[in-house]
């Protein structure tokens, strides 16, 4: 019961032949269901793939809060100040 309080609503969502067929593998080898495997396959993406997205968009956030400028603007602006081709 205490597992139950920690899971969201229930989502569908459809996925490759292959990849739901290698997951039930896996399931049935393991003697664990398709969705204790696929929790496990998205918190790995999450602590790799999904860590670096969502640690880019946290410093993206910060350096706006902070006043930074992104590199394109900043090109743009040296190229009205500075004569020629400096930048």
């Amino acid at each position: 019961m205490e597992n139950q309080r920690n899971l969201s609503d229930p989502l569908t969502l459809r996925l490759p032949g292959d990849v739901l067929a290698d997951i039930e593998a896996v399931a049935r080898i393991c003697g664990r269901t398709r969705s204790w495997v696929m929790v496990r396959a998205m918190k790995a993406y999450l602590a790799s793939e999904g860590r670096d997205i969502l640690d880019l968009d946290a410093a993206r956030r910060a350096a706006a809060e902070e006043g930074a400028t992104e590199l394109d603007d900043l090109l743009t602006k040296m190229e009205r100040i500075l004569p020629g081709d400096a930048a």
